[in-house]
């Protein structure tokens, strides 16, 4: 049977592939591989937010689908990546209430964006077989230099492999307003000002 591993969020920057995309970068718990997901604004949005600690004064929909979980003593115990086909990445969530298992089909990003609003560790898991056909292969030394480099230059696997950076929140309310997301960028500017005044 195929082994599952267990993957880890680090980071999220645009996508040079797709213009308007993101992408998240995935990485082996204590392993060298790492995994590339194009993923949407909204999502990346909501991951990175949360990532960074920045709480929004009204629930985000991730936010609003965990709090109706624990109103309906339900918990999310694990995301499970099962299939990649034509780069497109397809997952579960699996969902525990009393004694039952229920799975539900998702997609990537927005399983992950639920993964890590958990109050409890929730596994990411992928299928060995799917990690080794899609993954790049980031070597140690390749690792240390990028967290050791305070400087701009290196490569891009570099700049991919290094700690977690999300959005600043200039950016992010850059692209809540692109996407003509108003009531996100009104959050994210009231986020803003309020960090302004406290500095």
């Amino acid at each position: 049977m195929d082994k599952k591993i267990e993957l880890q969020v680090i980071n999220i920057t645009n996508s040079q592939a797709q213009v308007g995309a993101f992408a998240m970068l995935l990485g082996e718990v204590n392993g060298e591989r790492q995994l590339p997901i194009i993923i949407g604004p909204a999502e990346a949005q909501a991951t990175a937010l949360y990532l960074k600690g920045i709480k929004m004064p009204r629930p985000l929909t991730h936010d609003l689908f965990i709090t109706a979980l624990t109103v309906l003593g339900a918990s999310l115990i694990r995301v499970l990546i099962y299939k990649a086909k034509d780069g497109i990445f397809y997952s579960y969530v699996y969902l525990k209430r009393d004694e039952e298992i229920i799975r539900i089909d998702a997609r990537t990003s927005d399983a992950i964006a639920l993964a890590v609003r958990a109050d409890y560790h929730c596994p990411i898991l992928i299928y060995e077989s799917i990690l080794e056909q899609e993954c790049l292969h980031i070597s140690e030394e390749k690792r240390v230099g990028s967290e050791e480099s305070d400087t701009d230059e290196g490569s891009e696997e570099e700049h991919r492999s290094s700690a977690p950076t999300p959005f600043s929140l200039e950016e992010t309310l850059q692209q809540a307003i692109k996407d003509e997301n108003y009531e996100l960028a009104a959050q994210i500017r009231d986020q803003i000002n309020s960090r302004n005044k406290n500095q």
